[in-house]
């Protein structure tokens, strides 16, 4: 199968999400700086949520634009990485809601983390597609900064209970460590 339904559902798909985030965004009651600041816990877990998001749809597009053709199984766990990154809005909204409380921060780890474990999942149905020895394989390689994630996850999911400023502080490192784009799949196709 070719890989252009795949890629334009994701793109689809994570528009939408997106989209619903930020209509989870309430107009402030007032005309002053002062009518935002109650507003802050929802706006910041609103762009770290977007970020996140937004991480995983340019990771996403490069490793998509390098793969060749997909099978049922890649759309499965395509969908897969869907379904957890469809349940961002909730989580971020009710992290946000609660000034950041301890079981909506731990719960929205725990969405993260199934995110990644699903990121990771197609990554290697991929491989299996294309072959161990397939520049998809060699461009994606050790991939340190995805294991790097899911472990920060795993510590942050019950650094909640303890603090979830400790938490939402490994949420924000693991968006830096991603921020500046993955250019394996770029520098594999470019070489090739």
């Amino acid at each position: 199968m070719t890989k252009g339904r795949l890629e334009a559902f994701s793109d689809g798909v994570i528009a939408i999400i997106i989209t619903i985030m930020v209509l989870e965004l309430k107009v402030p009651h007032g005309e002053t700086w002062k009518d935002l600041l109650p507003l802050w816990p929802v706006f910041l877990a609103y762009v770290l949520s977007f970020v996140h998001i937004g991480i995983y749809w340019n990771n996403h597009h490069h490793m998509i634009h390098a793969v060749k053709h997909v099978t049922g199984g890649a759309l499965w766990a395509n969908l897969h990485l869907l379904f957890w990154l469809s349940l961002v809005p909730v989580t971020t909204e009710w992290m946000g809601e609660t000034h950041f409380s301890t079981f909506p921060v731990a719960v929205y780890g725990v969405v993260m983390l199934m995110a990644a474990i699903a990121y990771y999942i197609l990554t290697h149905c991929l491989i299996a597609i294309h072959g161990r020895d397939s520049e998809f394989a060699k461009a994606l390689g050790g991939d340190a900064k995805g294991i790097f994630s899911a472990v920060a996850y795993v510590v942050a999911v019950p650094a909640a209970f303890v603090a979830p400023i400790i938490s939402v502080a490994i949420y924000i490192t693991i968006a830096a460590v991603w921020f500046i784009p993955d250019r394996r799949f770029e520098r594999a196709l470019s070489s090739s």
